[in-house]
């Protein structure tokens, strides 16, 4: 077997960990979730539990209102201000039009940390900063694929398990920022916060709908 195919599989192994890291820490931070979300993630695979809601015509400021409502941690100002900077959303009329709309924003900005991280860890001469990153960039990959996968579920309107994604893909903020623990500057704190923030959006919509 040659060198470059078992680094391949190396960092196959490393990404599902990555993906496994992330499925733990949420297991660990669901009893903080709000009720709200916890409900909904006890739905599992289950659609959602009343689809008409979810085709309802509503404008972004009312989707964000109602996304702030059911989970503490969507700020209202933020959603609105994501979504209307998103040519995507003119056409989003309902809730989970919006749903899809910052699902697909999310996983943008997952794959935009990621590549930044990349672009860091070329620059960056500290083998301590270089590791760090390194491990947050699998982080962030392993939750870009749990975020597509969530993605999938909303589009089929499988929201308990979309939910229950996007719920699971929010470690990767808190366990990146756990690797700087201990250090005066986080080079990637910024990408962190706006990651996260989107991926609350996200996860709030589509809670709204199964609301």
């Amino acid at each position: 077997m040659c060198f470059a195919h078992k680094q391949d599989q190396a960092q196959a192994r490393r990404k599902d960990q990555s993906k496994q890291s992330i499925e733990a820490t949420m297991q660990e931070r669901r009893i903080n979730l709000p009720a709200v979300v916890a409900a909904v993630l006890l739905l599992g695979t289950g659609a959602a539990p009343c689809c008409a809601q979810a085709a309802t015509v509503m404008s972004i400021e009312e989707a964000c209102q109602k996304a702030a409502s059911v989970s503490a941690g969507v700020s209202y100002k933020h959603c609105v201000s994501s979504l209307a900077s998103d040519a995507r959303s003119r056409d989003a009329a309902d809730l989970h039009k919006l749903a899809v709309v910052a699902a697909r924003m999310a996983v943008d900005h997952a794959a935009t940390t990621e590549a930044r991280m990349e672009g860091l860890n070329e620059v960056v001469e500290s083998p301590h900063a270089r590791a760090r990153l390194h491990h947050c960039r699998e982080l962030y990959s392993a939750a870009a694929d749990v975020l597509r996968d969530a993605l999938d579920n909303l589009r089929a309107r499988i929201y308990g398990k979309a939910s229950q994604q996007l719920a699971a893909a929010l470690g990767a903020a808190e366990s990146c920022e756990d690797v700087w623990k201990g250090e005066d500057r986080v080079p990637v704190a910024t990408h962190d916060r706006e990651y996260a923030r989107m991926a609350v959006v996200a996860l709030g919509l589509t809670t709204g709908i199964a609301s």
